[in-house]
């Protein structure tokens, strides 16, 4: 299909209304023209879109900063496009280099079957079923072959390899680049052509690989697919991104009790970010909420809604009732009326100095013994990291049965 094929319809409020939905939250749209006549051509003929996003098996965990994009593939889902969740098995085997600096180690295929199994679980809580397209990009890589390969490879240079940032990176500081790394964005690029996709989704990090696929499909005669970037999910701490590795994360997998807890312990400030990110309520709604805030209401409040709403999303609704009723009851239970309260600054700050500046324990090393023991709580929740750091905002911390302090971080 060419490209005038997509200019000749009518921009209605249905899709102003699309491209709204499509811009919440995102990064990047590109480019924006085109996804805008490919939205109007498909109010006027009927046929959905086709809405790409692929994930590499690369860690049998996942958490909810992962979710973002998916929630953005649900959203789009709701307008009546077809969304396709890709697992990239075959992809995996090369291993991304995105914003890498070395060459990322391939996984085994037994490592690729198990992990690719929990990100079709977690898929099936956010995305309708019933509704998406599943895909496994060995569909059409495997049968590709020598032959297609190196077909594939003519149709992309060297030079323009070399432009994206981590392949320049890495050969100025004389890092060595693995030729099969040259093949994972042109076999992502790939998956766009045999899927005909109309729009990709992927993170900030992604962008190269996206607009490989965006030229291949021209390259193949295709009309070429738009892309859309969403920023990366800001953790705990509200600082850095969420991951793993700075504990700073709430994994789809925990229980109710901790997820709920875990939402409410963010910063107000924070709060209003991961509404847009991770709500499926509207703009509007967010916005009214929002004023209320403005206007004196608990932001207490909206957070408990944020946190009820992602709990039953990866659990239930009875189970984030559950969650809030166990919040209530240990908040109601163990925490006097007249604890003393405190401002300290120098937010986002260490647990360990949190509880050393408000006097609920001699020293850092103190700190960590009591954590380690289960004596420390936060909002109710125990602490079980060392390493959690707190964002601004109000804290109810509790050292073992008689020690609190209302903290406010700045």
């Amino acid at each position: 299909m060419n490209q005038a094929s997509v200019t000749n319809f009518p921009v209605t409020d249905r899709v102003r209304e699309a491209l709204a939905v499509t811009l919440r939250g995102c990064e990047e749209l590109i480019p924006q023209d085109d996804w805008v006549k490919k939205l109007a051509r498909a109010e006027v003929t009927g046929v959905p879109l086709r809405i790409k996003l692929g994930l590499d098996p690369t860690a049998p965990d996942i958490h909810i900063g992962h979710t973002v994009v998916l929630n953005k593939m649900r959203q789009l889902q709701d307008l009546g496009h077809t969304v396709i969740f890709l697992i990239g098995d075959f992809t995996s085997m090369i291993g991304d280099p995105s914003g890498r600096n070395s060459t990322r180690p391939p996984l085994t295929a037994e490592q690729i079957k198990v992990n690719a199994e929990t990100y079709r679980a977690q898929a099936e809580k956010i995305l309708d079923p019933a509704k998406t397209e599943l895909r496994y990009n060995s569909e059409w890589s495997d049968p590709l072959g020598a032959r297609g390969l190196i077909q594939l490879a003519s149709r992309y240079t060297v030079a323009r390899m070399m432009e994206r940032n981590d392949f320049h990176d890495r050969f100025n500081a004389g890092t060595s680049i693995s030729i099969h790394e040259f093949l994972y964005p042109l076999m992502q690029g790939y998956d766009s052509v045999a899927l005909k996709s109309d729009l990709e989704l992927g993170g900030t990090d992604q962008k190269f690989n996206l607009l490989m696929g965006r030229h291949l499909q021209q390259e193949y005669g295709q009309e070429p697919q738009c892309i859309l970037t969403m920023p990366l999910l800001e953790g705990l701490d509200g600082v850095d991104k969420m991951s793993k590795s700075k504990n700073n994360y709430i994994g789809v997998t925990e229980d109710a009790n901790t997820m709920f807890a875990k939402v409410l312990s963010i910063s107000d400030t924070l709060m209003w970010r991961w509404y847009t990110l991770l709500s499926f309520r509207s703009e509007a709604d967010i916005a009214a909420l929002k004023k209320e805030v403005d206007g004196g209401r608990n932001p207490k409040d909206a957070k408990v809604a944020l946190a009820k709403e992602i709990t039953a999303r990866f659990h239930s609704a009875a189970a984030a009732d559950a969650a809030e009723q166990d919040f209530i009851n240990r908040s109601k239970g163990g925490v006097p009326d007249d604890i003393p309260a405190m401002t300290l600054s120098g937010a986002p700050m260490g647990i360990g100095a949190l509880l050393k500046a408000a006097g609920l324990a001699p020293s850092t090393t103190e700190a960590g013994r009591l954590i380690d023991g289960g004596g420390v709580r936060v909002d109710s929740g125990v602490v079980s990291d060392k390493a959690l750091k707190l964002g601004a905002g109000t804290y109810v911390v509790q050292v073992g049965k008689r020690k609190f302090a209302r903290v406010t971080l700045t």
